[in-house]
């Protein structure tokens, strides 16, 4: 059970995190430099009412996920992260599950991206933060729960992520996302959310089960998908997946050629989000 000073821990922290390095608006009449509950909210993933009743002692049993998340959007330090999970009575996520903690220094990397789609990935492929550009064009991952953040999830039992590509490179991706949640099995073994994913996937999935079955193996290589934008149309893109030395984290990263059709799409599509992240910000 969380204690009283969690809600006090959260508000604090809160205060301190100016909207613009979190790459929210910063426009209006503010009565704090810091976030407002409802932008909280929105980085972390959680409703405003939830928030509400965290800060004022209402809510009194936290998840480890929804504490990460806090964590990810309040910008804690390692230290400040065990201390909220101590004050939500909860153990820190030890060296044997799959971490979700992402470094102040690799977000202040992603702070600085704000005009381009980025995506923060664990070893399983479960959605950790995505920037507004990327919500823009790939849909907003906010009322995403459980293993519908899950990207192997999603392209086998999920309604997949609306990016078009070859045959060859399908078969390739699939390949890719079997083999990197085998080799995150087999680091995190006493990962028990990772565990029933699998269970899932092998019971929902004959695909899945099998490439699992036949030890697919692959790699995550640069490569070119289309997607079908419900506003601007189909846009071609580059997506590169980038790794954080010492760390599993996967970056994903959208860029479109310059001077071209698509990058004057990806332009108008990231204004687009960006116009209706005000809206809900305001």
């Amino acid at each position: 059970m969380a204690t009283a000073e969690f809600g006090k821990a959260v508000r604090r922290w809160r205060d301190r995190v100016p909207p613009g390095t979190a790459g929210l608006p910063t426009g209006g009449q503010r009565r704090a430099a810091g976030l407002r509950r409802e932008e909280l909210a929105l980085l972390a993933g959680i409703s405003v009412d939830y928030v509400t009743r965290l800060e004022q002692g209402r809510a009194t049993h936290p998840s480890a996920q929804v504490v990460e998340a806090l964590v990810r959007a309040l910008r804690l330090s390692e230290e400040e992260r065990t201390h909220l999970f101590t004050l939500a009575g909860l153990a820190p996520p030890g060296p044997e599950t799959v971490t979700a903690y992402i470094t102040p220094s690799v977000q202040r990397v992603l702070d600085r991206l704000t005009g381009t789609p980025v995506a923060v990935f664990d070893a399983s492929w479960t959605l950790l933060m995505a920037n507004a550009p990327y919500a823009a064009l790939m849909g907003d991952p906010s009322g995403r729960r459980g293993h519908e953040r899950n990207g192997v999830w999603r392209h086998f039992l999920g309604p997949g992520t609306g990016a078009r590509r070859t045959p060859q490179a399908q078969r390739d991706h699939e390949a890719a996302l079997v083999a990197d949640l085998r080799a995150a099995a087999e680091r995190y073994p006493a990962d028990r959310r990772l565990q029933r994913l699998i269970a899932e996937l092998r019971a929902g999935s004959e695909r899945f089960t099998e490439l699992w079955d036949a030890g697919a193996t692959g790699r995550h290589d640069a490569s070119r998908k289309t997607i079908d934008h419900p506003q601007a149309g189909p846009v071609t893109l580059d997506c590169d997946v980038l790794t954080v030395a010492g760390s599993d984290l996967r970056i994903m990263v959208y860029t479109a050629e310059p001077g071209t059709g698509d990058a004057e799409r990806l332009a108008l599509i990231i204004v687009l989000g960006t116009q209706d992240l005000v809206g809900r910000a305001g």
